[in-house]
């Protein structure tokens, strides 16, 4: 559930009110209004048209300097939602597009908080790969921010934002290279512990491991979308970028290529499949732009994107294939 506040100027308050009847909204109501001052008015939305609210908001006060739209997520309201209202709140989509691309741009920038996280969490991961602790590599696929920038770039495909695209690519370029860069010198650095179970699982990929990074980018989506932190850490955990990434680096530090292929093509179905599985994902909660115009748009760079990955996919399937019979 959602409340929508509009702050515009009185001459659209009829035409909302009409849009608040149309929709059969929870409640509807507006502050004093002064016809040269602007006035607030808020919308009561239930979670299964909440979009279409947003939408039709915006396209009745347009792109007006004057106008602002603002979303509040609504924790109770009394009187209490009848128990079917209640159902369809937990199958709806909980957060607006808005509401996503907010949450998702955050993940994405390039500031020290992100460049800290990649550093730590890589020495981390470094650690206790060498070490062979479990504990301490979930530990720094916690911390690591390198999820983000993938389900960004598969939003932005979705939307068909051009420069949420190529923000994402360059946060992930980033991220990757300063993660490489500081486990290629641990690895060059600090000999290797090949007895490391957690160090060689990460230097192998098969079938499972595909099979693994699909679910996991679609249950990313679904937990960024219904806003449950907890569903999106199990998340990370499960389908962590930065373990192969690390061990990637460290076998060539150490300038063991063999083994430093397996960790790369690990890594790069990771990658793969994560941005095929969101695209997918996202398409199937919906998730699009609001004039038709931008839907064209997206759909066109969402079909490419979809082929995109699944030849990306397949060869790598197949170079996986070949690869391990050469073991």
């Amino acid at each position: 559930m959602r409340l929508i506040e509009v702050i515009t100027d009185c001459g659209h308050i009829d035409t909302l009110q009409g849009l608040a009847e149309q929709y059969q909204l929870l409640d509807f109501w507006t502050s004093e209004c002064k016809q040269t001052e602007r006035c607030s008015v808020r919308l009561l939305v239930q979670p299964e048209n909440q979009q279409t609210v947003l939408d039709a908001v915006q396209s009745i006060i347009g792109s007006s300097d004057d106008s602002r739209v603002v979303v509040l997520p609504v924790e109770a309201t009394i009187p209490y939602l009848s128990e079917g209202e209640e159902k369809k709140q937990a199958i709806a989509l909980t957060r607006s597009r808005e509401e996503l691309y907010q949450k998702i741009i955050a993940g994405i920038k390039l500031d020290n908080t992100f460049f800290w996280l990649v550093i730590l969490s890589t020495i981390v991961a470094s650690i206790g790969l060498l070490a062979d602790s479990v504990s301490v590599v979930i530990g720094a696929m916690v911390i690591a921010p390198l999820l983000g920038p993938n389900l960004a770039l598969a939003f932005a495909f979705s939307l068909g934002d051009k420069n949420l695209i190529w923000q994402s690519l360059k946060t992930n370029f980033v991220g990757l290279s300063v993660a490489l860069v500081i486990s290629i010198a641990i690895g060059y650095f600090w000999p290797l512990n090949f007895d490391s179970r957690e160090l060689m699982t990460r230097a192998n990929v098969g079938y499972d491991g595909v099979i693994l990074a699909l679910i996991s980018g679609a249950a990313a989506v679904l937990s960024l979308a219904a806003g449950a932190a907890n569903s999106l850490v199990g998340v990370m955990v499960a389908v962590a970028l930065l373990p192969p990434a690390a061990t990637l680096g460290l076998m060539l530090g150490a300038a063991k290529i063999e083994l430093a292929i397996g960790a790369g093509l690990l890594l790069a179905i990771n990658i793969v499949c994560v941005n095929l599985s969101a695209r997918l994902a996202f398409m199937f909660k919906g998730i699009k732009p609001r004039t038709w115009f931008e839907k064209t748009k997206a759909k066109q760079s969402g079909i490419v994107s979809v082929i995109f990955w699944l030849l990306s996919l397949a060869f790598l399937i197949i170079f996986m294939h070949f690869w391990r019979q050469t073991l």
